[in-house]
């Protein structure tokens, strides 16, 4: 369970049920709009007349189990068991007229309690405006059979778009269906059955959704029977209670939608709706410090300082290291260290300029070819290390090898918020999630860390013109026309974000790519050692669960989940259009392939085709809602899986490492055999190694580049990295 259900009242002194104002005013707009068909009978509403059932009145035994659900202030009684279940709801919202969705989070207090005795600290997410673009569904459904209920599986996506869905995922605001899969939490403990719906692409900014589960069975086909207070709503049945008076037109609104896409009514095992948090929600910390940091700075470049210039010792390839220092408007408390807070966060403020600026490191890895070369020959690429690391991952053979082949200057800085000094903040907020605010809030300055580093990389009065950026005649050796940004892994997962709020650059290669954390957690082995401090404190599944998706509500402000929608088409004000190359690592076991789709899906990127040999993909039928491109070059963005004969991914929420192919073909190697066998080894570096992504880069990272196929029309292969020298 996920701690006692609290008796607190909502800080408006009102009952809960408010979230049906905003629905009933749906519901009358249904029933006069007749449910009109607008587009196929597959995505949108087609025209029918709901049936609702006679009026009955609840007998006894139902009104005392319902009163017990209802009288808990702060829960949702539509699952008696669990009290922030389902989620997310606009049971856990209010109206507020000053929010772009008109609704504001209203999370109980007392729940998510550690094993401290400490409940979490919802201030920060109650000032959220609706819940994560990626927000899975969760509700309780003991011992369900999803195979046997017919529920659309990931490797079927396409079965969620049909009429008559077990499961229906609704945009309530366009009145269309959101592809989707349903799976069961495998790591939840036998006969719990905390079932899992996952939005396929990012849930529309701002819009309203309802979640419709049609009738579930369990392993004999035994219909699940809902709880009392859905069958309250769904049959009709009246009552005297206040709290099922005001949610009622909301629940007849929803149940209005499901029949126009097929549901019967009768059969629903649960329905509810939520809020999407709105664009200027998600982004409008990030972009007001963006905003006002590039104000302060005007045309110039960052002030900077050289520490260290290396030139023994180094990578084949690279002629020169430059270390050193660059100055950027701190938003942060407490000198930036790590733990701090954006200035003004803790009020709910938005940022402001903390007074100082923040010392921002960088390495720089000049080529040899660059020194030697004609002047201004270099292109400058801005690099994005990988989780919790430092920029010194930009020091690497692999960078080294890239950066030497394709004549670039490849720099990075410290993605601060993710870094290695912040590990041991990591590890306190798995122990205490009221202290994760800091996360977010940390990264974002890292976010602008990075855009001033590619201001400094392409204008003058920067490293164009500083003497250990010349080359061996002394001249500027960057070719300042253009910037680019490459990164892998987290450094594609926050580089999604920052490109997308990016001036600085227009063409990014996001390496082994993922997005949502409520998705990539329970899919990567990078979690497992911190799951297990997560798991020392808040040891309940169900409750791991629903912070999965607590957390993403306030990650969205430094991951890509919260700007997707923004990155290559309707970008923010100020900021260009971008083109993207998401290079995915068949099998990945760090971040998820899985996680990549839905990246792609969002964004429109198309996948490049033919993307796998026959036979490789374990859905039955892949690529679901992904254009499959065959003509290059191309200024469209794209998804290219690269495979170096890694197993496939598992479909269910498990680590590839966890899959039953795993265990049968890696059980009893050592570690040195895991990873130099293809099956067994993980295919995350792989990709950044390809030579034929090596070419791309080069073809890419140009000021009227395009994205070739790298692959000659066959399926993209890799080389296994133990293979390499570099």
């Amino acid at each position: 369970m996920a701690g006692p259900r609290s008796s607190e009242p909502r800080r408006d002194g009102t009952r809960r049920g408010s979230a049906a104002v905003v629905l009933l005013t749906v519901f009358c707009l249904v029933v006069a709009a007749g449910c009109t068909s607008t587009k196929s009978a597959s995505t949108s509403a087609t025209t029918t007349t709901p049936t609702r059932p006679a009026a009955r009145r609840i007998d006894a035994t139902d009104a005392a189990a319902l009163a017990a659900a209802t009288s808990q202030e702060g829960c949702d009684e539509l699952d008696a068991g669990t009290c922030l279940l389902p989620f997310p709801s606009d049971r856990f919202t209010v109206e507020d007229k000053a929010t772009e969705t008109g609704r504001r989070v209203e999370l109980p207090g007392g729940q998510i309690v550690n094993t401290e005795g400490v409940p979490l600290d919802v201030t920060e997410w109650n000032r959220n405006d609706g819940f994560s673009p990626g927000s899975p569904g969760l509700i309780e459904a003991p011992g369900v059979d999803l195979e046997k209920s017919g529920t659309p599986p990931l490797g079927d996506i396409g079965a969620s778009m049909r009429r008559g869905s077990t499961s229906l995922l609704i945009d309530l605001t366009e009145r269309r269906l959101v592809p989707h899969w349903v799976e069961v939490d495998q790591s939840a403990p036998p006969g719990t059955g905390l079932l899992v719906v996952r939005p396929a692409t990012s849930l529309k900014e701002g819009h309203h959704i309802g979640i419709v589960l049609g009738r579930l069975v369990d392993s004999k086909g035994v219909a699940l029977q809902p709880s009392v207070a859905f069958r309250v709503y769904r049959d009709n049945i009246t009552t005297d209670d206040p709290v099922v008076a005001a949610r009622r037109p909301a629940m007849e609104a929803l149940f209005a939608q499901a029949a126009a896409f097929g549901a019967r009514r009768s059969s629903l095992y649960a329905a509810w709706d939520f809020t999407v948090a709105s664009a200027r929600n998600l982004s409008e910390r990030m972009l007001t410090m963006r905003d006002d940091a590039f104000e302060r700075l005007g045309t110039a470049a960052p002030a900077f300082h050289v520490g260290e210039v290396v030139t023994t010792g180094l990578p084949d390839g690279i002629g020169r290291r430059v270390r050193g220092t660059f100055e950027v408007p701190s938003y942060l408390t407490d000198q930036g260290a790590p733990g701090s807070r954006l200035v003004g966060g803790a009020e709910g403020r938005l940022p402001s300029y903390s007074g100082s600026d923040y010392p921002a490191e960088f390495t720089c890895q000049i080529p040899t070819s660059a020194l030697s070369g004609k002047e201004r020959t270099s292109r400058p690429v801005v690099y994005g290390h990988g989780l919790l690391g430092s920029m010194s991952e930009a020091e690497n053979s692999q960078v080294a090898k890239i950066a030497s082949t394709n004549n670039m200057v490849y720099c990075a800085t410290n993605w601060i918020g993710m870094s290695k000094q912040d590990v041991g903040t990591a590890v306190t907020i798995l122990g205490d999630l009221s202290k994760f605010p800091s996360m977010p809030d940390r990264s974002q300055q890292g976010m602008l860390n990075t855009l001033f580093l590619a201001r400094l990389m392409r204008t003058a009065g920067g490293f164009v013109d500083a003497p250990e950026f010349a080359n061996d005649a002394g001249k500027p050796l960057l070719d300042t026309r253009e910037v680019y940004f490459d990164g892998n892994s987290q450094g594609s997962i926050m580089g999604g974000a920052v490109t997308a709020v990016s001036a600085e650059w227009t063409k990014a290669v996001l390496g082994v790519p993922g997005m949502n954390y409520a998705l990539l957690l329970s899919r990567s082995v990078d979690f497992e050692k911190y799951f297990e401090v997560l798991n020392q404190h808040y040891p309940d599944r169900t409750q791991q669960m629903i912070i999965y998706d607590l957390i993403s509500m306030l990650w969205d402000r430094a991951e890509t989940n919260g700007y997707a929608q923004h990155l290559t088409e309707s970008p923010y004000p100020g900021t260009p259009r971008h083109q993207v190359v998401l290079d995915v690592g068949f099998g990945d076991h760090q971040v998820s392939t899985i996680a990549a789709e839905v990246e792609a899906r969002t964004i429109g990127a198309a996948v490049r085709f033919p993307a796998l040999a026959a036979g490789r993909s374990p859905e039955r039928h892949p690529f679901y809602g992904l254009d499959r491109l065959t003509r290059f070059p191309t200024r469209r963005s794209v998804l290219i899986y690269w495979d170096s004969g890694t197993l496939p991914p598992p479909l269910d929420d498990i680590t590839p490492a966890e899959s039953p192919a795993y265990e049968a073909t890696c059980t009893g190697m050592t570690e040195d055999e895991l990873d130099r066998s293809r099956p067994c080894a993980d295919s995350h570096e792989d990709p950044r190694r390809a030579p034929g992504s090596i070419r791309q880069k080069d073809e890419f990272f140009r000021p009227n580049g395009r994205i070739i196929d790298p692959c000659e029309a066959k399926p993209c292969t890799a080389v296994h990295r133990a293979e390499l020298d570099y």
